[in-house]
């Protein structure tokens, strides 16, 4: 988690330093004084690398070093078992596609199609998080 924190910091403190040059730049080289949305959205983006690579700063103290985070470790001591992923669900292509009728929604500013992909979004998750879902067992 420290390298994934460490590129965070970086993405932040570029972003930063680029609001500022931009800012400089766009007051002195135009006669419209500083260009907002260009500098807003640069600081936007550097308080968003803050609050992710702190987040994963946080958690990186609180657990025990992954062999990625260890400068000694070897190749197979990553491996084993990952995880479970479904190899044929077709759920995540819905939830993509709910996601896009929302950003067409929002690019067209119709609001009933926003509201008919949140709930496809909502159904799309839901479909997700419970396809191995049996139930409660009965014995």
């Amino acid at each position: 988690m420290k390298v994934e924190a460490r590129i965070f910091a970086i993405v932040m403190f570029f972003s930063f330093a680029v609001a500022v040059i931009y800012a400089v730049m766009t007051k002195y080289m135009t006669d419209d004084g500083v260009e907002p949305v260009g500098t807003v959205s640069l600081v936007l983006v550097g308080g968003l690398a803050l609050l992710a690579g702190s987040y994963l700063q946080f958690i990186a103290r609180r657990i025990e070093p992954r062999p990625e985070d260890r400068e000694e470790a070897e190749v197979s001591d990553g491996a084993g078992e990952l995880g479970f992923f479904s190899p044929g669900s077709y759920w995540p292509i819905a939830l993509a596609a709910a996601a896009a009728v929302c950003g067409v929604a929002l690019a067209f500013f119709q609001i009933w199609l926003l509201i008919m992909g949140g709930v496809l979004v909502i159904v799309a998750i839901g479909g997700l998080v419970f396809e191995y879902h049996t139930g409660p067992s009965h014995d």
